[in-house]
């Protein structure tokens, strides 16, 4: 799939996106934005506010990454704790993001390619502004690769 450059700043295939029910006001925002920019978004539920269980959703759509059928993913949670569940799986760094600066510095230094967002934590202003950050963010390697590379071992 060829990749395409779009107005957030960086080039990107794909994103897969997710949400419990504590999420899912955000998530279709988020994917809203995304798509506006160019971005094709993966949507892995859910489809409602109706309470549901958070890590077949996020299990599901960090398999995507992990897989190379997504190049990054988003979950929105209640409180973006929800990343435990894609941490679980190797070759997923996810972050727990709540302001542009950990978003940035989650893609600056620890090469995350998947980030956790709690709808009750933020505006939906802030939301947008965090998802930004990090796609607009590169990773800086160096010293923070042979970190990386330590927790991978």
């Amino acid at each position: 799939m060829k990749e395409a450059p779009h107005k957030i700043g960086i080039t990107v295939t794909s994103i897969a996106i997710e949400s419990d029910h504590a999420g899912f006001e955000y998530k279709a925002l988020l994917k809203s934005h995304l798509e506006s920019n160019g971005i094709k978004v993966e949507d892995f539920g859910t489809d409602s506010p109706a309470p549901v269980d958070y890590p077949d959703f996020v299990r599901a759509a960090a398999r995507s990454v992990v897989e190379g059928k997504n190049i990054l993913g988003i979950i929105v949670g209640g409180s973006g704790n929800e990343a435990i569940v894609a941490n679980r799986h190797i070759g997923i760094r996810c972050a727990v993001v709540w302001n542009a600066q950990t978003a940035r510095l989650a893609k600056e230094h620890g090469d995350c390619n998947m980030i956790a967002i709690g709808q009750r934590m933020m505006s939906k202003e802030e939301a947008v502004a965090v998802v930004d950050a990090w796609l607009s963010a590169e990773f800086k390697g160096g010293r923070h690769q042979r970190r990386i590379d330590q927790i991978d071992e």
